[in-house]
């Protein structure tokens, strides 16, 4: 029986600790599961909270010995706590213990654990691609299916904990994805970490306002989504950030151009050449979208879970969103009259 590790219970540990207990399950033989998993957390809260809902099997009080018993730990942490409990660790692992991480940048995680973990014990870089806002109470043992997990491994890494480690990834249901540090971290840059900085910036922008309290009356379904990833975890954004300035700033400049140019679109004098520009810009928008929402997997299916974007919608709807903003539609149904009440509106 492995003896895994999980160091953080959060929305990811205590989801990768339902994951990995549920494949466990599935596979036990004469009433033996090949897997243990425990987890500590400083948050006693959180760790109990992980007990009573099943994503460990024990918790752990004292994290020295309990990194002295795995095979596997997993840190589940935010990203500028990994220097410190990889310290915390270093003295306690057995040779050939396999550590894995699940941070949102990788370059500087790999360049700590080379600098401080024994050169016997195995450090494999990774990242699921797959979150929510929620902590530990939204842990869902599905979160991580059929997302992407970015596989890092440094250079003293054996095969074998390598392979531990897909088999970990495979357990949770995920797709493992082999890339280089830097890269990753270049790349998630633009797709993970620049969206929770723009969402950040308009939810600060417009509520920053005198006209915010009134303003908020009016908002629908395009500023929630749009401003959804503001409601994560400061702290971790501010981590992420921190340990890839030179990627996300790369980004941000490239945001601020694109806004520069819509800016300088609008500020110009003569309506037919804007209305050509913006056509251009939202035209590429569009379509780049729609390549990026059309992917599929091996199996077919769409990557982006986009399904419900590209359903087929009647005519009535069609035409509902046509005319006087859907009005057409929300009134289809007349309100009835005598009863002293206004007709309720939908946002």
């Amino acid at each position: 029986m492995q003896r895994v590790l999980i160091v953080g219970l959060g929305l990811i540990g205590g989801s990768i600790g339902l994951a990995l207990r549920r494949w466990s399950e599935e596979r036990k033989v004469d009433g033996r599961k090949p897997l243990e998993v425990f987890g500590f957390d400083p948050n006693l809260d959180h760790q109990r909270a992980a007990e009573k809902m099943g994503a460990i099997d024990k918790g752990a009080w004292d994290l020295a010995k309990a990194a002295r018993e795995a095979d596997v730990v997993v840190l589940a942490v935010p990203v500028n706590a990994v220097r410190d409990v990889l310290a915390d660790l270093a003295p306690n692992l057995r040779p050939d213990t396999i550590v894995t991480d699940t941070g949102s940048t990788k370059a500087q995680v790999l360049a700590w654990a080379d600098e401080i973990l024994p050169r016997e014990v195995h450090f494999v870089g990774g990242h699921p691609m797959a979150g929510k806002t929620q902590s530990i109470e939204g842990a869902d043992a599905d979160l991580f299916t059929g997302a992407t997990w970015c596989i890092a491994p440094s250079v003293t890494a054996s095969d074998e904990a390598v392979r531990t480690v897909l088999g970990l990834v495979a357990a949770a249901g995920a797709e493992p994805f082999f890339i280089d540090p830097e890269e990753h971290d270049a790349y998630v840059a633009g797709v993970s970490h620049l969206p929770f900085v723009v969402s950040a910036a308009l939810m600060n922008a417009v509520s920053r306002d005198a006209s915010w309290r009134d303003m908020k009356s009016l908002t629908a379904g395009g500023f929630r989504d749009t401003t959804r990833l503001a409601a994560g975890s400061p702290a971790m954004h501010r981590d992420i950030l921190i340990t890839n300035r030179a990627a996300v700033i790369r980004w941000v400049d490239a945001f601020s151009a694109s806004l520069a140019e819509l800016r300088s679109t609008l500020a110009t004098g003569d309506d037919e050449t804007a209305a050509a520009a913006l056509d251009a810009f939202f035209n590429d928008a569009r379509d780049a979208r729609a390549l990026w929402s059309t992917q599929v997997t091996r199996d077919g299916e769409l990557l982006q879970a986009t399904g419900a974007e590209l359903q087929p919608e009647s005519v009535s709807d069609h035409m509902g969103r046509m005319f006087l903003g859907g009005f057409a539609k929300r009134l289809r149904t007349p309100p009835t009259r005598g009863d002293g009440q206004r007709p309720k509106v939908e946002r």
